[in-house]
């Protein structure tokens, strides 16, 4: 599994390196990328986090944790994991806690996850693609950087007029200017 892990890392680091020096003015994206991409890996190489569950961002070295954790101390553990990356200035960590459930209830979160993207992707005003959506157990997270508190909002009112979302944890975080 390390040895997955670690190829698919490194051709992405390749891969991110390559289109840095391709286009100078993409530093800080590929900067950015790198950091995610190098914690995500960690994530699925400790034994003490799920890196399917915990999501990943990074914006000028913010980094903002994010998804499901089984537990506080497997939150607790993608922290360290997340500050222990060079280039990481500080971790948000909105990891939510929630506990595992069943299959009929993943397959209706997704169903409102699809539907949360959908709304979000017809509304004017909101780069939807800023956005990761999850659904757990009928509370729909956004999480991820936006331009705006105006855009935040904006997400959070339409993600709680879609059918299914029985509580909206709207985590997303305002980039800095």
């Amino acid at each position: 599994m390390k040895i997955l892990v670690l190829a698919a890392f490194s051709a992405l680091v390749l891969l991110v390196a390559g289109s840095a020096h391709a286009q100078p003015s993409s530093t800080d994206m590929a900067d950015d990328a790198v950091i995610a991409a190098t914690i995500k890996a960690g994530l699925l190489d400790n034994r003490n986090t799920s890196g399917t569950r915990i999501n990943v961002g990074s914006y000028q070295g913010v980094v903002q944790l994010s998804g499901f954790a089984r537990s506080e101390g497997e939150k607790a553990a993608a922290t360290k994991v997340a500050e222990s990356v060079s280039g990481v200035k500080s971790v948000v960590n909105s990891v939510a806690v929630a506990p595992a459930t069943s299959l009929s209830t993943k397959l209706d979160d997704s169903l409102v996850t699809g539907k949360v993207k959908a709304a979000l992707m017809d509304a004017a005003d909101v780069k939807s693609l800023q956005i990761n959506v999850e659904t757990h157990d009928g509370i729909t997270q956004l999480a991820g950087f936006v331009a705006s508190e105006a855009m935040k909002h904006k997400a959070g009112r339409i993600t709680a007029g879609v059918e299914g979302v029985r509580r909206v944890d709207n985590v997303l975080v305002v980039k800095p200017r």
